[in-house]
């Protein structure tokens, strides 16, 4: 499983550098050609990097990365989100189809910065590049991607965020949590995530775990899922805060107009995401989280 996942953490290095070129020149729609030739590739070897990472042809996945894909993935969400929040149902995510499950921390504990918390720590090659994860005996508190192969300042905003908290670096256990996201199929229970936040980061986060993979919603159809309608800014700030990447999916909301937007980790690996999880929504290759 490590060797496969290491294999995907490469495979993504390059699938992100055709995405940030796509994105470059997306005004005159590169060819697969142009796109090959500015990494250094053949048509041949990058059409087999991207059948092996997500499953389906460059040009298929190229089409989840443009900004009429997303708008008209937006139309689609809007019209389910309407149906099931008018019919009072919970919304189609389902809590990662109940797979995860959440703990907020106290304020009391959210002062205290951590202390008495024992917060171990790792980093993990993952499908989208290799992250630093961290967790308590009580659940998941830290998924990040990393920028850059130095893990310094990934580490450091880390105990920024938990001052008073003492850290354990374990690499063994870091891999297995890692492997645990990235194989739902062979996971046993739900993944316990402990949540830092105020009460209204809480419900904007609660409502993210409600919008399922493959869907894209805009912010203020997240803010009408939170029940603070109009909050469409505050809501993303509240976004922003998210330190729990992927599982607590903030890289689904994209802007009205279907522009991608920020993220916290990069918009190229966001874009990346959201096509990946196209890719698995139109059936194909449903091996991941």
């Amino acid at each position: 499983m490590r060797n496969a996942v290491a294999d995907q953490a490469r495979q993504y290095e390059m699938v992100a550098r055709a995405i940030a070129f796509i994105r470059s020149h997306a005004r005159r729609q590169p060819t697969l050609n142009e796109i090959s030739d500015s990494l250094g590739l053949s048509e041949f070897h990058l059409q087999r990097i991207f059948s092996e990472w997500a499953g389906v042809s460059p040009k298929r996945f190229l089409q989840y990365v443009t900004k009429q894909y997303a708008k008209q993935a937006l139309r689609e969400s809007s019209d389910v989100l309407s149906i099931t929040l008018d019919a009072g149902l919970s919304s189609p995510g389902r809590l990662h189809d109940l797979m995860v499950t959440c703990e907020a921390m106290s304020p009391g504990e959210i002062k205290r910065g951590g202390a008495g918390l024992a917060i171990r720590y790792g980093t993990a090659p993952t499908p989208f590049g290799d992250a630093l994860i961290a967790w308590t005996g009580r659940g998941i508190c830290h998924i990040g991607f990393l920028q850059h192969a130095d893990t310094t300042d990934a580490l450091a905003a880390l105990k920024q965020d938990w001052p008073a908290a003492a850290f354990m670096p374990d690499q063994t256990q870091a891999t297995q949590v890692a492997a645990t996201i990235f194989n739902a199929t062979a996971r046993t229970r739900p993944l316990h995530l402990m949540l830092r936040g105020t009460n209204f980061q809480l419900k904007v986060w609660e409502a993210l775990l409600n919008v399922a993979s493959g869907t894209t919603v805009s912010y203020s159809q997240l803010a009408r899922m939170a029940n603070v309608p109009g909050a469409q800014r505050t809501v993303g700030s509240a976004i922003a805060k998210n330190r729990i990447a992927l599982l607590i999916p903030c890289h689904r909301v994209i802007r009205e107009s279907g522009e991608i937007g920020n993220y916290y980790w990069g918009a190229d690996r966001k874009a990346a995401l959201l096509a990946w999880e196209a890719a698995q929504k139109h059936g194909q290759d449903s091996q991941a989280f």
